[in-house]
């Protein structure tokens, strides 16, 4: 890459400071274009090597979050936060003392942090040795809806839980992997202290041991809470850990069961594995540092045009922060621009928000435009904005697009819509793709639970309906897609050199206006469908729509 393009960025940008001006309310334009020039323009400055990476909390990020606020100003929209364009978060990094090396104990025996067993920091308890029994829960998941409960019968208080990672072969991929990431809830809510993980064998296939340990070996991140603790979904869960080989069989000792069968009992579909108190005294001992970095959401509206619905909002979210500068890639090049991921996703934003702003008619309901920070940390800045709303007194977010790593090297003919099978937004994607010529598939990678995976999730967790579209395997889809993960997917290689199809681009902005146009001017907000998993989850007393 090269800082050859910063000029024309900018130069760019001076444009459109002079070229747009505040929506009319008159007779609404035609459907608006979409310019893959302009498209191109931003990735181009957003990945270019002088940002380093946007890191959330560095100079980088910083760089790139006023660079987007200036565009919001360009184009005549309101600050959310008052006199500013930026929602400060602040970020909590905990890490391990490398002076003191984490010690897992089971039944005496030691297994030091960074072989058989991984245990990361824990900023809310910087000092640390904590000792209970142990009970095995399957892979534990609760839930009265579907049917499981992995702690029938099981007396885990004051007890660390030991659980199977993931979810049983064979259930939704979307209902499986939220009710993985709700294992730490589950276990708090049955008055456990600590989750010890067990990988299983798909687990272990989808990523080696030896990988999962050199992923483990980063700080964990999280936003400074009002009460200036770090933020813990389950702050009741104290002790956490990873086990595999000879401390997984530790655990086991006496029990007349071993890790080979429980690994292989869970590979079979629909596995319902029945747990048990197991017999060794277990003990986690580590020293953790908490430090604190500055970040922010970068938040514009768009007021809506209609008295009666302007206070309902629907959201545009994309992530601004990538991963950085990381000293030990291998190569010459150290930085991990970021291009596809997700500097294309703001880039999409931006060309929705100018078509919102140059058409003739603003939108009935306020449009919120958020570049969030740290979703590679955890979905964290998202968090914060759906925990910590901005828009005006009694105004809500209703509906949520979010824009992450759409794949822009082919000219997609489909597209995959995570979420929409939830909610009355599916109607509106479907009709918005088909009039670009555009089908929607199914989901093509279910293993790997991509709607809980992007920011959109966080406001699912707080109730609202939302979508996530991704460019489709049809036609070359399949291998550009594959190919873009293997090779470039949080590597250096995510950059401007890619073999971009800018006009595939703006075709995927235009598809994401038509939804949210369409979301903005219906005359009822998005709801969940009557018995849906999400919408009973996190919206038990919202109005539902019927099942289609």
């Amino acid at each position: 890459m090269s800082v050859r393009f910063l000029g024309a960025a900018l130069a760019t940008l001076a444009f459109v400071s002079t070229a747009h001006s505040q929506p009319k309310t008159s007779q609404p334009s035609t459907t608006p274009t979409f310019s893959p020039e302009a498209v191109k323009a931003d990735i181009t400055f957003l990945a270019d090597d002088l940002l380093e990476g946007r890191d959330a909390g560095s100079r980088g990020y910083d760089i790139a979050s006023r660079f987007v606020a200036a565009r919001f100003e360009a184009l005549s929209l309101k600050q959310a936060v008052q006199d500013s364009w930026f929602q400060p978060v602040t970020l909590s990094f905990s890490t391990l003392d490398k002076s003191k090396t984490p010690v897992l104990t089971i039944g005496g025996a030691t297994f030091p942090n960074g072989g058989d067993t991984i245990i990361g920091p824990f900023g809310r308890e910087p000092n640390q040795a904590l000792e209970a029994q142990a009970v095995f829960v399957g892979f534990g998941l609760e839930s009265a809806r579907e049917g499981v409960d992995d702690y029938a019968g099981l007396d885990v208080k004051g007890k660390y839980v030991v659980a199977l990672s993931g979810s049983p072969v064979g259930m939704p991929s979307e209902i499986g992997a939220h009710l993985a990431a709700e294992k730490s809830i589950v276990a708090e809510r049955h008055g456990a202290i600590g989750l010890i993980t067990l990988p299983t064998i798909a687990q272990l296939q989808r990523r080696s041991w030896d990988r999962t340990k050199e992923m483990s070996d980063s700080p964990s991140v999280t936003w400074i809470d009002t009460d200036g603790q770090p933020y813990v979904r389950a702050p009741g869960i104290r002790g956490s850990a990873m086990v595999n080989g000879a401390a997984a069989d530790a655990l086991f000792a006496g029990s007349g069961k071993s890790v080979a069968a429980l690994r292989a009992a869970a590979a079979k579909k629909g596995a319902r594995i029945k747990g048990f108190a197991l017999k060794p005294l277990v003990k986690i001992a580590r020293t953790s540092t908490v430090t604190t970095q500055k970040s922010q959401n970068v938040v514009a509206i768009l007021p809506g045009s209609d008295p009666a619905l302007a206070n309902e909002y629907v959201l545009l979210m994309a992530h601004l922060d990538h991963i950085g500068v990381k000293p030990d890639a291998k190569g010459a090049d150290k930085i991990y621009n970021g291009a596809m991921d997700n500097a294309s996703g703001i880039a999409t934003m931006l060309a929705v928000a100018k078509a919102f702003a140059d058409n003739g008619t603003a939108p009935k309901r306020s449009i919120l435009f958020a570049a969030v920070t740290a979703e590679e940390k955890g979905l964290l800045g998202a968090q914060y904005l759906a925990r910590h709303p901005i828009v005006p007194a009694g105004g809500k977010v209703v509906g949520v697009v979010n824009l992450d790593m759409p794949i822009l090297t082919y000219d997609f003919q489909d597209l995959v819509a995570f979420g929409a099978e939830h909610s009355t937004l599916g109607p509106i994607v479907e009709r918005a793709a088909k009039s670009a010529g555009i089908a929607l598939s199914p989901d093509p990678l279910p293993a790997e639970g991509l709607f809980t995976r992007s920011d959109h999730y966080r406001f699912v967790q707080e109730g609202v309906p939302s979508v996530f579209l991704m460019t489709g395997f049809a036609g070359p889809g399949k291998a550009a897609f594959e190919q873009f993960l293997k090779t470039d997917y949080h590597q250096p290689s995510d950059q401007i050199d890619l073999p971009f199809h800018w006009k595939a681009a703006a075709k995927f902005a235009q598809v994401n206006y038509l939804i949210a146009r369409e979301i903005a001017d219906a005359p009822t907000a998005p709801l969940w469908y009557a018995k849906d998993f999400f919408g009973d989850s996190f919206a038990p007393n919202a109005s539902k729509a019927p099942q289609p």
